[in-house]
């Protein structure tokens, strides 16, 4: 005899959002009682130079950065026919190390989005002045 129709879950809603598996739970109901000591004996063991002790404070302390501001020269670029000078100087920044490759890629995209900003303003521009040309006559 079967509990459910098949195809027809027996929870259609699903696990509530925020909701904690069992073994979650009770893993926080054991630490939420020490962890002021747990705090404590880390903060020790780091004291006492053990590295991986020591680590935990300081990611806790000093989060590790995800980005940092970069401080690159390129050549302005106020047209199309200034964005190859300014891949060029990206992609020689990245050779260079001055620059990751990650760091690169992403003013290589912001480069790229520029470009794509100018052709779409050309083709307006365009497209108005072929409008006030058709309408004219």
């Amino acid at each position: 005899m079967a509990k459910f129709k098949p195809g027809q879950s027996g929870n259609p809603g699903g696990k509530p959002k925020g909701a904690l598996n069992q073994a979650t739970r009770v893993a926080q109901e054991l630490l939420d009682g020490e962890a002021q000591a747990l705090t404590r004996k880390a903060i020790e063991r780091a004291m006492e130079g053990d590295s991986i002790a020591l680590r935990l404070c300081l990611e806790r302390l000093v989060p590790v950065r995800r980005e940092r501001p970069l401080n690159l020269k390129l050549p302005p670029v106020k047209g199309a026919a200034d964005l190859p000078r300014a891949l060029e100087g990206v992609m020689k920044a990245v050779a260079a190390g001055e620059i990751t490759p990650g760091e690169g890629q992403a003013l290589t995209a912001m480069l790229e989005i520029y470009r794509k900003g100018l052709e779409i303003a050309d083709i307006e521009r365009r497209i108005k002045f072929l409008e006030e040309q058709t309408h004219g006559k």
